[in-house]
């Protein structure tokens, strides 16, 4: 995982209509960045829809919320419309965001080691610089903790 205070890696992905998108196109803003296992499953499906109904408290902070998982364009699209998603979905097949990250990592479930995404949230400042790091986040809590953070309550 990478470190606070350190340059947060830029990356060009694409979102959910196919249209490429980068870190940098967000100079300026804070970031959001959080990564997840997979569309469709029960905790980042509950994660996502935490992200939606705390989108507004996002927004009303200029935060700019980008999740990345290595999911296909098609399979964000129909995730985004499924959950009446509002924010960026990036697709990351070749995990370059995933591993220029630290968040490609092994991962043990019922002793079987295999290598995937742990669920991970980076906040990053408006100069491009990681402000906060988040390793091993709930999907139920997450998308409150960085805003009860982003109020100064942590």
């Amino acid at each position: 995982m990478l470190e606070v205070g350190i340059k947060a890696p830029d990356f060009t992905l694409l979102d959910k209509e196919g249209k490429a998108v980068s870190l940098s196109d967000f100079a300026g803003k804070r970031v959001v960045l959080y990564f997840y296992p997979r569309d469709n499953t029960p905790g980042c499906t509950r994660q996502a829809c935490a992200f939606a109904q705390n989108y507004e408290g996002f927004r009303s902070r200029d935060v700019v919320v980008i999740g990345i998982s290595k999911d296909s364009v098609a399979s964000h699209l129909k995730f985004a419309q499924k959950y009446d998603l509002p924010f960026v979905l990036l697709s990351d097949p070749e995990l370059q965001a995933i591993q220029a990250y630290g968040v490609w990592q092994e991962k043990k479930l019922y002793g079987k080691v295999s290598m995937g995404v742990v669920r991970s949230t980076y906040i990053i400042d408006p100069e491009g610089n990681i402000e906060k790091v988040m390793p091993k986040v709930k999907p139920d809590t997450n998308a409150a903790e960085i805003l009860a953070y982003l109020a100064g309550e942590q």
